[in-house]
Parts: C-alpha cells; structure tokens; sequence
C-alpha cells in the first residue's frame, strides 16, 4: 500500500469514529496561572516558565494593548526586603536605584548585570528619589526630615528641610521641573518610629510621646534644631533654582500629599492626596484648578495609590496597595479613565520606568521588586 493511500484509508476511519471517540484523543487544556488562581503563580528560582501574553496584565480598554508587547511578562528580580520604596532611574549610570524604608539602605540594580547590591547604607531613612535633569541624584530623607542633592563631585546638598523657619514634616515623594525647580510632598509619614523617628514629645505619629527618638539614632544625632517636632500643614513644596521654597499646593483636611509626577510638557501636577489622584495646572510657582482626576476604584475596589510615573503619552501608570487581584499597577489614559493594570502577589508601593531606552516598568511592591517591558517610554528623566 502506497504511503498516500494509507494516509486516505486512516483519514477516513477517524472521520467514522463518534465525535464523544474524537474527543478523548484531545488535551485538555489548562488555564495559566496567575496571581489569583489557586494554587497561584510562582516566582522566583524553578517556578514554571510564565504564559504569554501574560494573564496578570488585564487590558481593560483596547488602548491598553498599545503600550504592551505581546511577549514579554511580569519578572521578579529581586526579595526579601522590607517596605520597597522610592524607584528611579539613572540614565548616566544605567541602573536603578529604590529604597528600603525600614531597613534604612539605598539599592542599586545594575542593569548590565541584573544584579543587586546596597548603596547607601545607612540611608537615613531615604523614601522618594529621583534624578533631575542634569542626571544628579534627589533624595527624601524621613529620618532628617529633609531633600537633598548628590552632586557630580560626590558632595551632597541640602535643598529643603524647613519651611518658614519651621522644620518639615518629613519629605515623601520629589520631582525634578524641567524649569530647575524641584517639587516635593510633605506628609507625617516618616515620622513613625520604623521608617525614620518620632516626634520629642508627643506629635501626630508620637500619640503620648511614649516613643523614645534618639534610641537608636545610631550616633548621627539630629541635625536642626527643633527637627524633632511636626508643625507645618502637610502641603507639596516647590524649591526654586535660587533655593527659595514655597507653597505650591496646601494642605486640605483629610488630603495627606504622597506621589508626584508631572504631565510630559511640564504644564500639570499630579498629586495623590487621600488615596486618590489629582491634577491642577502650574501657574507660575503654583498649582491652580486642582480636580480629581481618579478616584482609583476599579470592580468596586479602591487600589490605593503610593506613587505614579506619567509616560510620553500622558497617561498615568500608579501603584495599588490594595488587595490580592487589585495590588499592583492601574493605567488611566489623559482623561482619568482606567486602560489597563497589573496583578502583582504584593501591594506595589512605587514605580518608575527604567532600562537604557525607559521602556521597562520597574515596580517596587512591599518585599520584592517586579519588572515588564512595555511598548511606551517614561516621560520624566528619573
């Protein structure tokens, strides 16, 4: 029998057999894993290889598939942190820098290599960080209550740590203007006892001030006299080339500043205040027409924001400390409306876009540090 008959004859007996027959011969077919299923997907060393297009990054709009690439998945390259913080990225130096909070040390991944190592260690509590225009390094310290500057000489400069000759709260989140001014937030948060120190005394994070800050301060001791104490109103501060600082957007009751970015052309902030996002129009040295652009509920669900990054498009990419299936990043387009997120296992804290061409969306969630390429760039230099 030729080799072309026998393929006719077997052909022809499947198509008698009962299609229930045919059925048994076919896999089943699995689902990927993701973070909600169960058991969920793994990571790390000898996890099972993950599908691709990615189940954890949802496309809630169609426009959410331009800015991905249909190969790439979330990675994890890095754990056993603390409370990860304060991304940002080095174009000059190729490599990523965030923060461990609690643990008080500054982390380099260095891109060549993907390797991670400490770089400033103490950190002095080092939160929010970025780079300006210039590639020089800006850092909130909560432990001194301050934002400072490294300089290409290695020195360091103090850029803010009082306002009208009281001291900060505790400097969260900064971003450089492309005008030379740099804008920071200036919430109560670094001054509970793991993330920097307590207020001398009883303070807003020091109720009864029972807690001892100068246990532990390890010999530094504080550098401006009266630092120790929460005075101001929690308002996002503008520092001008010449050093002057000043009110850009004041405290409103119940709206604690975090995060900030600004839109690509350097014309709007956005500020997270009470968990939700808000943009206002730079006018001068100000913020004027501040309005919810988000309130940052998705399926009935807050996803909380820490802190965001705007990419060359306008749209917002914002971190979600919410629950598991909502923690990770949401995506809203220019006009406030949801595109797209990630599911990460972890509450994401901070983000910023990193790699040699800002195409790769470098998340920091609470013990580990995340990474997906996407098809879009980050509009800001850090």
């Amino acid at each position: 029998m030729t080799d072309l008959n026998r393929r006719l004859m077997l052909a022809g007996a499947a198509a008698s057999l009962p299609a229930a027959a045919l059925a048994q011969d076919k896999p089943a077919l699995g689902t990927p894993r993701s973070v909600i299923t169960d058991p969920p997907r793994e990571y790390g060393p000898g996890a099972p290889p993950a599908f691709s297009p990615d189940p954890d990054v949802i496309r809630v709009d169609p426009a959410f598939g331009g800015l991905l690439i249909g190969q790439e998945v979330i990675r994890r390259l890095y754990t056993g942190l603390h409370l990860a913080e304060g991304p940002a990225w080095s174009s000059i130096g190729q490599f990523a820098i965030f923060s461990d909070v609690k643990n008080d040390t500054l982390y380099r991944y260095i891109w060549e290599t993907g390797t991670v190592s400490e770089f400033r260690k103490p950190s002095f509590s080092t939160n929010g960080n970025t780079f300006d225009f210039q590639g020089r390094q800006i850092s909130t310290q909560d432990f001194f209550r301050r934002v400072v500057r490294w300089e290409a000489d290695g020195s360091m400069t103090v850029i803010a740590d009082s306002y009208d000759g009281k001291p900060l709260n505790s400097p969260n989140d900064v971003a450089p203007h492309r005008d030379g001014s740099i804008w920071f937030s200036d919430p109560q948060f670094g001054g509970n006892l793991a993330e920097g120190h307590p207020d001398d005394g009883a303070g807003p994070m020091n109720p009864g001030g029972v807690r001892d800050p100068n246990i532990g301060n390890t010999g530094v001791g504080i550098q401006k006299a009266g630092s120790l104490h929460q005075v101001l109103p929690m308002n996002v501060y503008r520092v001008d080339p010449s050093g002057q600082v000043e009110v850009a957007v004041p405290y409103e009751d119940g709206f604690a500043p975090n995060g900030l970015c600004f839109s690509p052309d350097y014309t709007k902030l956005y500020v997270i205040r009470g968990g939700r996002i808000f943009v206002g129009d730079i006018q001068g040295h100000r913020v004027a027409n501040l309005r919810l652009f988000t309130d940052c509920m998705v399926d009935g669900v807050r996803c909380g924001p820490d802190g965001m990054r705007a990419d060359r498009a306008g749209n917002i990419w914002a971190s979600s400390a919410s629950v598991l299936g909502y923690a990770g990043v949401t995506v809203w387009n220019p006009a406030g409306k949801l595109i797209g997120r990630t599911r990460l296992p972890e509450p994401c804290a901070n983000l910023c876009f990193a790699g040699p061409k800002r195409d790769h969306l470098f998340m920091c969630a609470t013990q580990s540090i995340y990474m997906l390429r996407v098809n879009m760039q980050g509009a800001s230099p850090g």
